[in-house]
């Protein structure tokens, strides 16, 4: 598999990732300088997360569709004695993500400008260093590189939930959330010094320059043997699975969303760094190990989609059902991912998109609802719809995007994953299509008894619906559900061409598992 590239230079004529990864953190490094002005600080940290979602609306309007090569790429040497170098670059599987995350900061931006909040220029300056880690991590194509923002991302959503999470554990939800990705950080840096150490025996052994690379692009010309894929595959899986998370290995995930703020909810839930990490590098890279476990892998996805779905069903709390409906989306995504073919890969890698709008939706009419009622419980909620009928609209509408309903995003990317797991094996869809089913109930269920239900005593007060601040967030998340839903193809048409060429990849791997079979 080799990859062409196009510089950035040549393409829109400066280095727009470079500019994409820093500004935020240049933003949030000059809001430091500040004084006490708060409608200054809240204006300055507005404009530059405005600015770095034009370019990123730039970035996407430049990107070549239908295309395998690696686009607006930039190149230095950094550490050339180890193979280190600053390489980024973005193609169909990335391209989509740097947009999402700028789209989804302005959002979170516009829900926290009216909130009161105690240290509000580290507040503004951790969301703006959040979103600075979190682009560098799907621009990079060197793998330290990409190992150095993975961890830096860690700092500020550490103080995002420690310090601004609403819940009484949220202190132990921060430390516990840090302790699970940093455990699986340290055995994907070993997988990622082993892929190193493989590209400098080749490189020995072929007498070629350079004998070391963590580049993306060079590993993916020298093959690994067989034996150290599957120990690479399983360190590297670690190290995504406890990020993503996918089950087992999701206990962090409810304690983090339910006990931080509803902004560290969006990311967390909209931005699937986890499963990207699985597209971009694992699939890749160990084409022959990703087939060989991919019935692992599937049952994994499955496991998690019928877990999170019967845990969500008995769910009274708003937040912690969500909490297990992304556990259940995550493992839909592992389906599609790992059922390696074009469906499946596409479907997977849309809906991780489709995710950024749906379940973020939900997650800040949650917020709303929490400032309303102070709640996010079913005790305190019934009858809802008589006093805010424009969110229970809303909530609807993103409820409907997040179980599938056809004409909207979730449905697009549900059925191309499952299109996917059928052709992999009928079995693998039969329960998948299960796990839909099972969505739809606990969705609608929660719904008809909030907003439906007999009012709960503290509802008899009235309540004020959607102020234009609120509404204009959900119209916005509503916007893009509909268009993906309704007119999939400009987005599909940007990813298609690294999913084939990754399938191409994936089926190689395939013929070499065929010939070892005795």
């Amino acid at each position: 598999m080799i990859l062409n590239e196009i510089a950035a230079d040549q393409q829109i004529g400066f280095p727009i990732l470079t500019v994409l990864t820093f500004l935020p953190l240049v933003g949030a490094a000059v809001l430091w300088l500040f004084q006490k002005d708060e409608d200054l600080i809240r204006k300055s940290a507005m404009a530059v997360a405005g600015l770095e979602l034009f370019i990123a609306v730039l970035l996407m309007g430049n990107f070549t569709p239908n295309s395998a090569q690696v686009q607006f790429a930039e190149r230095t040497s950094w550490i050339p004695a180890i193979g280190v170098g600053y390489h980024l670059g973005v193609d169909g599987i990335s391209v989509l993500f740097i947009p999402l995350t700028a789209f989804l900061t302005v959002l979170i931006m516009v829900y926290s400008w009216d909130t009161e909040r105690h240290l509000l220029k580290p507040y503004l300056m951790s969301l703006l260093g959040l979103e600075g880690t979190m682009v560098g991590v799907f621009a990079s194509l060197d793998l330290i590189l990409f190992f150095v923002f993975w961890e830096l991302m860690l700092l500020p959503s550490y103080f995002l939930i420690k310090l601004w999470g609403p819940g009484a554990q949220r202190q132990y939800a921060a430390l516990k959330y840090i302790l699970y990705t940093l455990s699986g950080s340290v055995l994907m840096l070993v997988g990622i010094v082993l892929l190193n150490l493989n590209f400098h025996e080749a490189a020995v052994a072929s007498r070629t320059e350079p004998l070391y690379s963590f580049d993306f692009l060079d590993l993916l010309t020298v093959p690994v043997p067989p034996a150290k894929q599957a120990l690479i595959f399983f360190l590297m899986f670690f190290g995504f699975a406890f990020k993503a998370p996918i089950f087992p290995f999701h206990t962090w995930l409810p304690t983090a969303l339910v006990e931080g703020p509803i902004v560290m909810s969006v990311v967390l839930g909209g931005v699937k760094l986890g499963t990207y990490g699985f597209l971009r590098f694992v699939i890749p890279l160990l084409p022959e190990a990703s087939v060989r476990w991919l019935w692992l892998m599937a049952g994994l996805g499955l496991a998690g989609i019928l877990y999170g779905a019967f845990i969500a069903l008995v769910q009274s709390d708003f937040r912690r059902l969500l909490a297990y409906a992304s556990i259940c989306h995550l493992g839909f995504v592992m389906l599609g991912l790992f059922a390696l073919n074009f469906q499946g890969l596409q479907g997977g890698l849309l809906q991780m998109i489709n995710l950024g709008f749906s379940t973020t939706g939900l997650f800040f009419i949650t917020g709303f609802l929490i400032s309303r009622t102070g709640s996010a419980d079913l005790s305190a909620y019934g009858g809802l719809a008589r006093h805010l009928p424009l969110l229970a609209t809303f909530m609807l509408f993103l409820g409907l995007a997040f179980i599938g309903l056809p004409g909207t995003n979730g449905f697009v990317g549900e059925f191309l994953i499952l299109l996917g797991a059928f052709r992999a094996h009928w079995a693998l869809a039969a329960v998948g299509v299960l796990g839909v089913i099972l969505g739809a109930a606990y969705f609608l269920w929660y719904y008809e008894r909030a907003f439906f239900g007999p009012a709960a005593p503290g509802l008899q007060k009235p309540m004020r619906d959607l102020q234009p601040r609120e509404w204009g967030i959900a119209a916005a998340l509503s916007v893009m559900v509909l268009w993906i839903g309704l007119y999939p193809a400009p987005f599909l048409n940007m990813i298609n061409g690294s999913v084939q060429k990754l399938v191409e990849r994936v089926e190689q791997g395939s013929v070499v598992q065929a010939v070892k079979r005795p």
